[in-house]
């Protein structure tokens, strides 16, 4: 654990050596150019960082800078691209002081997760019922552990990573993602949220605030299934399911895959199909392999489309599998 000591001595110890190229005020909304390290330039692109302390302040930034603006919450995958100057942005907006972001919370149905909920939010059931017990068992897939102490929910989906476990969730689940600028404040359902690999529907003034998933009701149970080379690697495939089973018959049913397309996919008509059928091991090896026709998904240095397809199949019957249970 970093004592509040241990970073004071390391600020001053970086100012001494000239890591910044000004002091550190601890406060405010004025920029800090953070440029260099004892006059040359550190990994990044040359950006000028501000802190608001209150909402109005953010989205007046963003609407000043524009696209040339970025949101800073969790950092994990931006400051990444940042560092292999993949992405250049003139101006970091840091919402970390913004407390009215961070919070969870219960209202008309619906589970509502503030911008600034961590990762790590989820790792115990965050609501009752099969809807928090599923959301527990996805963060344990999403990168590793102290990525997800950093890490946010709201940040996941901005980002629009194709192989991100919370964006394939808010695709499934029908959610809801709640925007705001100085224009005002609205709502985007997740199908039309999502563009492409890294690219939605947010314009460049726009601050995701909230996002609101639908509560199960108890006769929904969940299931989720994700292969990656590794613990915490970007997954390769991956499945998420939730059934309503009466009598061992299946009456409604949710699905979609993530990880092998530019973005997640709900797989509606094999949804549609499911229901009816009897929640048996054989009709889930079915769906599994309907699911794995249905997409044609993407081949890069860790995976053909073959290997994927052959992935999807596995993921989608074991999700459904899961829910069953």
């Amino acid at each position: 654990m970093i004592t509040k000591w241990a970073k004071r001595n390391f600020i001053a110890a970086m100012r001494n050596i000239g890591w910044f190229s000004q002091h550190w005020t601890g406060g405010g909304n004025e920029p800090i150019p953070c440029v260099l390290f004892n006059g040359i330039k550190m990994k990044p692109a040359a950006f000028d960082y501000h802190r608001p302390t209150d909402m109005a302040a953010a989205l007046a930034l963003l609407d000043a800078h524009g696209a040339d603006g970025k949101i800073l919450a969790g950092g994990q995958s931006l400051v990444a691209a940042m560092n292999f100057r993949l992405a250049r942005p003139g101006v970091l907006i840091d919402v970390n002081r913004l407390a009215e972001l961070d919070y969870l919370r219960v209202e008309d149905g619906q589970l509502r997760i503030g911008a600034l909920t961590r990762h790590a939010a989820f790792h115990r059931p965050v609501v009752d019922g099969p809807l928090g017990s599923l959301l527990s068992r996805i963060v344990d897939h999403v990168a590793h552990y102290p990525i997800r102490q950093r890490g946010t929910f709201a940040g996941s989906l901005a980002h629009a990573d194709p192989a991100s476990e919370w964006c394939l969730t808010a695709t499934v689940l029908d959610a809801e993602i709640v925007v705001r600028s100085l224009r005002g404040e609205r709502s985007i359902p997740a199908a039309a949220f999502f563009k492409g690999t890294f690219t939605t529907a947010l314009e460049p003034d726009e601050l995701i605030t909230e996002i609101r998933l639908p509560l199960l009701d108890p006769g929904w149970r969940g299931g989720f299934s994700e292969f990656s080379r590794r613990a915490g690697d970007f997954a390769l495939a991956m499945a998420l399911a939730a059934l309503k089973i009466e009598g061992g018959i299946i009456r409604a049913a949710k699905l979609g895959i993530g990880g092998v397309a530019d973005r997640a996919i709900r797989l509606s008509a094999i949804e549609a199909s499911l229901v009816g059928r009897e929640a048996t091991e054989s009709s889930f090896r079915a769906a599994g392999a309907e699911a794995s026709r249905a997409v044609e998904p993407g081949a890069d240095i860790h995976a053909s489309s073959e290997y994927r397809r052959d992935l999807i199949a596995a993921m989608v019957a074991r999700a459904l599998s899961e829910a069953a249970a």
